[in-house]
């Protein structure tokens, strides 16, 4: 009998645990929805609309052999550089666009792909697990491969990666559901970061010189702000419907943007601790896969899984412009650091400059 009872007694915890956080979970919504007291909107409304803007594509770079899945730009404006599911990595200079250096992968489908800030170094991975970083040299007869490094190691694919604002560190986020900062130079893990339920699929560091903060959103359809010192989780937003494909801070790092398969982008406030925008319109039906701040943060850019990249107004929530050209869906895109420009990647195989 007593045997009886003490089986009952875990489930039974359980239990009152799980009806336990459910109720502090409503609580603190409760909390949140007092703070709501304006829309995004309603306080834009005054603004003046923005007036019809035109954005052609300037450059197309041909080259992979496969669907084109992450881009990133050089902090000289001028490089670029995509991986693919090809197993290729390809440095272009972009207004040329000829290839300055290309890295075969010993896997294919790269899905993740960085430059460093000092532009020496590119940093790559997918379903091999690891991140790879390789430093670029000026003689182009070089072999890169040789001299390839092994920074991370994670139990399932990398899904995203980006230096901190030096070389030596690397953040990196996978599909075993977590995130990771790394040292360059002995590949040792200095933190992780435990907290999604399901894969994690992007992520982005914060704007700010001292950047201890990043922000990834996952499969679980959640995302999350966290501090690199600590490897706390110290915000996270529960609103998608669907996985969210890519997250983006705002300029002044006050707040981020997210896109996910729910074929909506949203606007997050960090300082609000809530979501302040949500940019969709009933003929959006696919999936957003990528999305970018133009540099004043008044525009936000949207690579869509319907060929289209969607062009919003931040303040108002109107969609300004839609953008046509790749023959496939649009899988990454990034603004230039200058902000003269974006470039988006697809599965067309191809990248394009729009400006």
């Amino acid at each position: 009998m007593a045997a009886q009872e003490v089986a009952a007694q875990p489930s039974d915890t359980l239990a009152t645990l799980k009806t336990e956080s459910e109720t502090l979970k409503t609580k603190l919504e409760e909390e949140r929805a007092k703070l709501h007291d304006v829309e995004l909107h309603q306080v834009a409304e005054k603004i003046e609309a923005l007036g019809q803007f035109v954005m052609k594509t300037r450059r197309t770079l041909k080259g992979h052999g496969n669907k084109v899945l992450c881009m990133d730009w050089c902090k000289d404006k001028r490089r670029i550089v995509s991986s693919s599911q090809d197993g290729k990595v390809i440095v272009w200079d972009a207004f040329t666009t000829n290839k300055e250096h290309a890295v075969t992968m010993p896997c294919t489908w790269v899905m993740a792909c960085a430059y460093a800030p000092s532009g020496c170094a590119v940093a790559c991975g997918g379903l091999d697990n690891k991140c790879s970083v390789y430093p670029l040299s000026l003689d182009k007869n070089e072999n890169l491969a040789a001299k390839k490094k092994s920074v991370a190691m994670h139990t399932n694919y990398l899904s995203a990666c980006c230096f901190t604002n030096s070389d030596m560190q690397i953040l990196t986020s996978s599909g075993d559901g977590t995130c990771a900062l790394w040292d360059v130079e002995s590949g040792q893990m200095l933190q992780s970061f435990h907290g999604h339920a399901a894969d994690v699929l992007c992520l982005d560091l914060a704007p700010s010189e001292t950047g201890n903060t990043f922000v990834s959103g996952g499969c679980d359809k959640k995302a999350c702000v966290w501090d690199m010192r600590t490897g706390q989780c110290v915000q996270s937003f529960e609103t998608h419907e669907s996985d969210i494909n890519s997250v983006r801070y705002y300029p002044s790092g006050d707040a981020f943007a997210s896109g996910s398969d729910d074929a909506t982008c949203r606007l997050y406030d960090l300082r609000a601790d809530r979501e302040v925008a949500i940019y969709s319109k009933e003929s959006i039906i696919f999936g957003a896969s990528s999305v970018d701040f133009s540099l004043s943060g008044r525009l936000l850019f949207g690579g869509y899984n319907d060929y289209t990249i969607n062009v919003w107004d931040v303040l108002k929530g109107t969609r300004v412009s839609i953008l046509f050209g790749h023959e496939n869906r649009v899988s990454t895109l990034r603004v230039s650091p200058d902000g003269t420009a974006f470039c988006s990647g697809s599965w067309d195989h191809t990248l394009r400059i729009w400006a």
